[in-house]
């Protein structure tokens, strides 16, 4: 089960990983059966209690089985952005448009403790922002709503 988005840890910066170990592994296998049993495309540590950087999705480019990330970092992120419609597994049934970069590139962590660079563009680069969002106490409703209350090119002319 994913918390739901009222729960305090949601709020919170997650904490770097320290070493992959026993417990982070069992962890990481946990996220990817409630990732899956849920029919979601990713999960972030925090939604499950664990307020550390960790995610898993399903997604992936030219490959196949999940992606653990560990600690990511943005390295480079595109202004080219889009709006699409985001669910989140913390707040069922409900959808919102959501603005993302269309193309990052973020440095991770693998469990097997490599570091390692992904390219991302389209749905996956989508999901990695809507992940490191929980990864930094945002949730999708607050990414939405700031977007909202952002003025626009045309409302500054």
């Amino acid at each position: 089960m994913a918390l739901p988005l009222t729960d305090a840890v949601l709020k919170e910066k997650a904490k770097s990983v320290g070493a992959v170990n026993g417990r982070l592994r069992r962890l990481i296998h946990h996220m990817q059966q409630t990732m899956h049993a849920l029919k979601g495309v990713g999960l972030a540590a925090p939604q499950v209690g664990e307020s550390i950087r960790l995610f898993v999705t399903g997604i992936r480019q030219g490959a196949t089985g999940a992606l653990v990330v560990v600690n990511p970092e943005v390295r480079r992120i595109s202004v080219e952005t889009e709006v699409a419609m985001e669910g989140c597994l913390s707040h069922p049934g409900k959808f919102l448009p959501v603005e993302r970069a269309k193309f990052l590139e973020i440095e991770y962590v693998t469990p097997a403790g490599k570091v390692k660079t992904l390219k991302a563009a389209g749905f996956l680069a989508r999901v990695i922002q809507h992940e490191l969002d929980h990864l930094d106490g945002l949730t999708i409703e607050q990414t939405a709503q700031k977007q909202e209350e952002a003025p626009s090119a045309k409302d500054q002319s």
